[in-house]
C-alpha cells in the first residue's frame, strides 16, 4: 500500500509524502503505482519547471519512497502557482484512491 501524506499550514500545502508500492500488480506491471507516481511525479516536475519553485525533494524509487516540501519565502505568483498545481495532485490522488482504496490511503493534516 502507498501512504500519502498531505501536510497544510493555514489551508496552503507545505509538503507532501508518499511512501509504498501499491502492490496492485508485480513490479513493473503495476498500474496503480504507475498512475499515481505519473500523478506526483507530474506535480514535481510542475513545481520545479513551471512555478520555478525550488522544492526540497527527496526520492527513492526502490523503496517506493518520494517527499517534497514547499520551501518558505517563495512569491505570491510561486505561491499561486502552487496551490493550482497542488490542487490538481489532490484531485487526482483522490481519484485514484476512490477506485483502488484498498492500495492507497491518503491523509490530509493541518
Amino acid at each position: 500500500m502507498t501512504n500519502i501524506t498531505i501536510t497544510k499550514k493555514n489551508g496552503e500545502i507545505t509538503k507532501v509524502v508518499c511512501d509504498g508500492h501499491t502492490d496492485y500488480g508485480i513490479s513493473g506491471e503495476d498500474i496503480v503505482c504507475s498512475a499515481l507516481s505519473s500523478i506526483v511525479q507530474t506535480t514535481v516536475l510542475g513545481l520545479l519547471m513551471v512555478a520555478n519553485i525550488n522544492i526540497n525533494l527527496v526520492r527513492n524509487e526502490d523503496k517506493g519512497f518520494l517527499s517534497f516540501e514547499i520551501p518558505q519565502g517563495i512569491s505570491s505568483g510561486q505561491k499561486h502557482d502552487a496551490k493550482v498545481i497542488l490542487d490538481t495532485m489532490i484531485c487526482g490522488v483522490s481519484d485514484l484512491r476512490e477506485g483502488f482504496s484498498d492500495f492507497i490511503e491518503l491523509e490530509v493534516k493541518e
